[in-house]
């Protein structure tokens, strides 16, 4: 029976869970893909830079979001004058200040990016 793992990069590198994901100073945080219709399957994107790897690679959304324990709001407000389209732009990891059902994905950005030890590892 082969054992649960959190992600293989293409080199071969696996990490058993998330928190050996997050705590390894190889792997950088470097955008956000959206999917509007289920928040919760998009995907962040990180690269992989060991010295014989470059990958980058995506991991669900999913696998993140019980990190957050704030609110979620019901209205997406992608396209009105609240909403700043941080959501539209991969390479974007701020937080997002509006009352939009999205928010929370960016607000789980902000605890991947501030990972204990990973300050300033984010591309």
């Amino acid at each position: 029976m082969r054992s649960a793992v959190f992600k293989t990069c293409s080199c071969g590198k696996v990490w058993a869970d998330r928190a050996a994901f997050l705590n390894d100073a190889k792997v950088n945080l470097i955008g956000y893909q959206v999917h509007f219709e289920k928040l919760e399957a998009g995907f962040f994107l990180f690269n992989h830079l060991s010295a014989d790897c470059g990958t980058t690679m995506a991991v669900e959304v999913r696998g993140f979001t019980d990190l957050y324990h704030g609110p979620i709001f019901e209205k997406r407000m992608t396209g009105s004058q609240a909403c700043l389209g941080l959501c539209l732009h991969r390479e974007s990891l701020e937080p997002c200040l509006a009352e939009c059902e999205c928010a929370f994905v960016r607000e789980v950005l902000q605890i991947v990016c501030n990972w204990p030890g990973r300050k300033g590892k984010a591309a």
